[in-house]
């Protein structure tokens, strides 16, 4: 393996950890109406757990609330069970045809306790992008002691591999702070 091979794959592992953390953000609910939401909750379709959107169409046609309509009217007991037993605190609202979250307004308390969840989330991406770098830097010691690398691009190689590091913590930094904005705005 190369080292530029070696660097490309570090920054696609460490784009899609960002990835990941910006997916994991969007289910956590601040105080209006996203569709997002609903993204990690799965009902059960023939025996295989579905993403809802996969099942039903989901928007949200007002702020402060989500409306869920199923391509397959069995299936609306079935979200509202999956949305129940989710971790988003909604109530859905089945009239037979249709399923509607109210998004409540976020009390402070909750608020806190979500900018925590994010806090949580961000720091779970920093060490994965960490991991990488060690596993990266480990790679290039093990080159450098086969004899495949010289000593000055094993040190080269692993100052950029640092500075991939800085770059994409930085970036969850960013995303991090955005997001707890997001969560305390009332």
């Amino acid at each position: 393996m190369e080292i530029q091979d070696l660097l490309t794959e570090c920054e696609t592992k460490a784009d899609k950890t960002i990835e990941t953390f910006k997916r994991n953000l969007a289910s956590i609910r601040t105080g209006r109406a996203s569709t997002s939401l609903l993204d990690r909750v799965t009902v059960e379709y023939y025996g295989t757990p579905t993403p809802i959107n996969q099942v039903a169409n989901v928007s949200a046609p007002e702020p402060r609330l989500i409306t869920i309509s199923p391509w397959d009217r069995s299936m609306l007991g079935e979200i509202e069970r999956a949305v129940l037993k989710s971790d988003l605190g909604l109530n859905p609202n089945n009239d037979g045809t249709i399923i509607r979250l109210e998004i409540p307004q976020l009390t402070e308390e909750r608020r806190r306790e979500l900018s925590k969840k994010v806090s949580k989330e961000a720091e779970e991406a920093k060490v994965a992008v960490r991991n990488i770098r060690r596993d990266n830097n480990d790679t290039v010691k093990k080159m450098e002691k086969k004899k495949e690398i010289t000593e000055d691009d094993s040190k080269e190689a692993q100052s950029k591999i640092q500075k991939i590091t800085d770059t994409k913590i930085k970036m969850i930094d960013e995303i991090k702070e955005k997001k707890e904005k997001e969560v305390m705005e009332v």
